[in-house]
């Protein structure tokens, strides 16, 4: 389903970097449809880099990066919206409208790509459901928990039914209730069928999930287990 194939991203010097800055270097793996991946590494470790390569957010400096068939940075950028219908995103700062109530958030990210208005009254309930938000349909953002904000911000993601959720650092802002909370909804949405890659650097995450775990450091692949463990 995805590969990255010898990637790497480095960022050229600047005013604020005297040097330049290897995120990625020779990155190369493969993830199965259906899998769930644990991402680790310590903050800089070129985690969110590689999700960004992954929706087309940043090119690579070399290599290639695939989706399915698609050679993700060949694609036109006036093509990219297609790709990220197909890959659901899930922020560490939730990134919700603070105008806008939960049901609304949701259905926005129906609205901007035309869907009609009895498409959107179908599916949002559907999404809400899977999230357990059912209660909160009428909350605005400020109303909710930090778990709820990020069950949102999930819901979001799910409501184009995208073949993978990307999920960078969403338990960062999460106290270890709430924490739980948001890892047993994405392995729950793994088992509906969508692969999931989740970036951490959370070691209890790590090393009670029991999943797949690549590792990175400075940029690197430094492991690649089935069941891993965290080893940063």
């Amino acid at each position: 389903m995805i590969k990255f194939q010898d990637v790497s991203k480095i960022y050229p010097a600047n005013h604020l970097e005297k040097n330049q800055v290897v995120a990625l270097k020779d990155v190369s793996f493969e993830i199965k449809d259906g899998e769930f991946i644990l991402v680790a590494g310590k903050s800089g470790a070129g985690k969110t880099t590689l999700i960004r390569l992954l929706i087309g957010e940043e090119k690579p400096t070399k290599g290639r990066v695939f989706f399915g068939d698609l050679e993700v940075h060949k694609i036109k950028r006036g093509h990219l919206s297609q790709l990220r219908r197909r890959l659901g995103v899930v922020f560490q700062d939730y990134k919700l409208l603070p105008k806008k109530t939960v049901s609304e958030n949701i259905a926005y990210a129906l609205e901007v790509t035309g869907a009609s208005e009895e498409q959107i009254k179908s599916e949002v309930p559907k999404v809400l459901k899977i999230v357990g938000l059912e209660h909160c349909v009428q909350h605005f953002p400020s109303e909710l928990s930090g778990g709820e904000k990020q069950r949102v911000s999930i819901a979001r993601a799910l409501i184009h039914r995208p073949e993978a959720i990307l999920a960078d650092e969403p338990t960062g802002n999460l106290d270890p209730y709430h924490t739980w909370d948001v890892i047993k909804l994405l392995v729950k949405i793994n088992q509906l069928g969508t692969t999931v890659i989740l970036a951490t650097h959370d070691q209890e995450i790590i090393n009670n999930l029991e999943k797949r775990v690549i590792s990175l450091e400075k940029g690197r692949i430094i492991g690649d287990k089935e069941k891993g463990k965290f080893i940063i």
